[in-house]
């Protein structure tokens, strides 16, 4: 076994399979940001992640961090068992355009309470999101959004022939 201090200054990986189901949401510190066309859409180191069994973490930032004037609320919703009716964000930037690039929960279930009006962003819809000094990798296909980084392993549910799991 490798000694603590290995670890020192990083955080030891955690496997989306020790997440729980129902999902669980908490507080993070790490400063997360989201760029698209050439702006900084969202920057804060007030936000929470969501961690779903087979799920990369899905980050919700607050509106009061996230660039609002470059959101267009867009046709549509979704539910989640867990959390509710999602509501869907394009962004708009100098006429560039991402359609449905983020999602929110205007009225969640009162276990997702804290993250109420907090906007998740689809890492695969934007130019690059960030979870501290790291560029997230986009989870694969196009319906869960969850942020990649060094710090899980999977496998990822997400890509063709895995959204049953």
């Amino acid at each position: 076994m490798e000694p603590m201090s290995h670890w020192k200054g990083r955080q030891p990986q955690e496997s989306v399979w020790d997440y729980p189901r129902p999902p669980r949401v908490e507080k993070i510190e790490d400063r997360l940001r989201v760029d698209f066309a050439g702006e900084e859409i969202a920057d804060t180191e007030h936000g929470f992640r969501v961690l779903e069994t087979s799920h990369p973490p899905v980050y919700y930032l607050p509106p009061s961090d996230v660039r609002y004037d470059l959101l267009v609320r867009a046709p549509g919703e979704s539910f989640c068992e867990f959390k509710g009716i999602a509501a869907y964000w394009s962004l708009e930037v100098y006429g560039n355009a991402s359609p449905k690039a983020a999602w929110s929960y205007p009225a969640p279930t009162k276990l997702f309470s804290e993250i109420a009006e907090y906007f998740a962003f689809y890492p695969s819809r934007v130019d690059a999101c960030w979870v501290g000094e790291e560029r997230v990798v986009p989870q694969a296909g196009d319906f869960y959004g969850g942020w990649i980084t060094s710090r899980i392993v999977g496998p990822f549910k997400g890509g063709p022939g895995t959204r049953g799991w």
